[in-house]
């Protein structure tokens, strides 16, 4: 009967090891960083909120800037449809009595499946209520 014997491992496996390990940190690197754009603070923020905004405390840091438009329910269901213009959709589902979504985008589509049943803010500026089941789609744009 033979002996087992081990033969030393060469140096292509351990070449190979050593890119394998780079590989799976690169990967971890790339999606740590896309994590941290998607939740870090940027101009594509939105602050959804279940209920409405206690008075006092100390304001969020997304509180102290105007948000391009900002969407308040007031029914039991609230069609919403946002997206930045030939891009990413941001919102596209139905808001329940008093929550909010808040966005910070430079220009923006917004479609309001029944536009009594929201209240909208541009810019700061509330926007006139649309008659009851009136569907409206409209652009908002930044102030500067």
């Amino acid at each position: 009967m033979g002996r087992h014997r081990s033969d030393p491992m060469g140096i292509a496996r351990l070449v190979l090891i050593g890119l394998a390990v780079l590989l799976a940190l690169a990967v971890a690197g790339a999606f740590a960083t896309s994590l941290l754009t998607v939740l870090g603070s940027g101009d594509a923020e939105a602050v959804p909120s279940s209920s409405p905004r206690a008075s006092g405390g100390t304001p969020s840091p997304a509180s102290t800037r105007t948000a391009t438009v900002q969407i308040v329910c007031s029914a039991d269901r609230c069609p919403v449809f946002v997206r930045i213009p030939g891009g990413d959709v941001l919102m596209d589902r139905d808001l329940t009595r008093g929550e909010q979504a808040s966005y910070f985008d430079p220009e923006l589509d917004v479609v309001l499946g029944d536009a009594s049943t929201v209240t909208v803010l541009e810019n700061g500026t509330q926007r006139p209520p649309g008659e009851t089941g009136e569907r409206q789609a409209f652009k908002v744009s930044r102030s500067r």
